[in-house]
């Protein structure tokens, strides 16, 4: 079985420091404030801001908080019961700063793959998508693949009886156990 690991919103919060720094700038958003895929467009941000933005929050990837704690030994049990990538769409400038990231928060997975939009990941050999995007999940679920979607305020509008919700990792384990 191969499985596919989203980054940001699954294993990394990066909204956390993003939002540091928006409400900074910007009037405050907290993170259920958040509640679609294009918030930027309600809040009036410029979508190359947002994302420009968003990528820098990388360079300083120590700064990024886990989703949870206990990611270590949960990525460690999803590699018992099949091939375990990390898939992410990204700029391939923060490449390197999300795999310091992986590193240090001891994250386990087989390959390491990085794509330039997140609904190509659609397109790539898994079976299984673990994944927060709704755009990804509408994708996934549009060429018949199996989603686990990992609740953020951002995808809760989104359901299918086809989809697999988690709130916690660990969720996933069992899931997959099921399918």
């Amino acid at each position: 079985m191969k499985i596919a690991l989203d980054v940001d919103g699954v294993l990394a919060d990066v909204i956390v420091p993003w939002l540091n720094f928006s409400n900074k700038i910007r009037p405050k958003i907290s993170k259920n404030d958040i509640t679609d895929w294009d918030f930027w467009k309600k809040h009036q941000i410029n979508q190359y801001d947002f994302y420009t933005e968003l990528s820098s929050c990388w360079k300083n990837w120590n700064s990024i908080p886990p989703t949870q704690e206990s990611l270590s030994s949960v990525t460690k049990n999803l590699l018992k019961l099949g091939h375990v990538d990390i898939v992410t769409a990204r700029e391939r400038s923060t490449d390197s700063f999300v795999k310091n990231w992986l590193n240090h928060h001891k994250i386990f997975f087989d390959n390491y793959v990085s794509v330039i939009d997140g609904p190509m990941k659609a397109d790539l050999d898994y079976d299984i998508f673990i994944d927060d995007s709704p755009l990804n999940t509408k994708k996934f679920l549009k060429n018949k693949k199996t989603v686990i979607l990992y609740s953020q305020p951002w995808n809760q509008h989104i359901s299918d009886n086809k989809i697999h919700r988690i709130s916690i990792l660990e969720e996933a384990v069992e899931k997959i156990k099921s399918v």
